[in-house]
C-alpha cells in the first residue's frame, strides 16, 4: 500500500524500455530499483560516489510484477528499508501507475557497504546511517 513507503519519485519510462510485446521489459524494473535507491542517497543522505570512502555494492534484489506498464507511462517509485544493520540494508520498493494505487511491482535491493579500496564490509557511515533509518518501517 502506498502509506507503507516513506519516500516518493516519479520515474518516467523512455521509448526504448517498451519491448517487443509492447510493455516495459523486467529489466528495466531492476534499473527503477537501483535509480531510486541512489537517487536518495546521493541526494537525501549524502551518498558521495565518486569519492566517498564506504560504498554500497547490491548482493541481492528481486522483483515480483503484478501487471504491465508502457511507455509513455510514469510510475511512482516508493521507497522503505525494512532492515537495516551494522553494514547492510535492505531496501523495499513500490511502483505504482502514476497517481494511482495499484502496484505495478514490488521489490526489493540489499546494499553491503564496503570500503571503496579493499571491497571489505564496513559499517554504514553514520550520515547515512541516519537518513536511512527515516526510512525504516517496522
Amino acid at each position: 500500500m502506498r502509506e507503507d513507503y516513506r519516500h516518493w519519485q516519479r520515474i518516467p519510462t523512455r521509448w526504448a524500455d517498451n519491448d517487443v510485446y509492447g510493455h516495459v521489459n523486467n529489466v528495466v524494473h531492476y534499473a527503477f530499483m537501483d535509480t531510486l535507491i541512489n537517487t536518495w542517497l546521493i541526494g537525501h543522505a549524502g551518498l558521495d560516489v565518486h569519492r566517498g570512502a564506504a560504498i554500497g555494492l547490491c548482493v541481492e534484489s528481486r522483483c515480483e510484477y503484478r501487471s504491465p506498464i508502457a511507455f509513455p507511462a510514469a510510475v511512482d517509485g516508493g521507497l522503505r528499508i525494512g532492515r537495516l544493520g551494522r553494514s547492510s540494508v535492505r531496501y523495499e520498493i513500490g511502483f505504482y501507475p502514476e497517481g494511482r494505487d495499484d502496484v505495478v511491482a514490488q521489490g526489493h535491493f540489499v546494499h553491503v557497504f564496503v570500503d571503496r579500496g579493499t571491497r571489505t564490509p564496513v559499517p554504514i557511515p553514520d550520515p547515512l546511517r541516519s537518513a536511512m533509518e527515516g526510512l525504516v518501517v517496522g
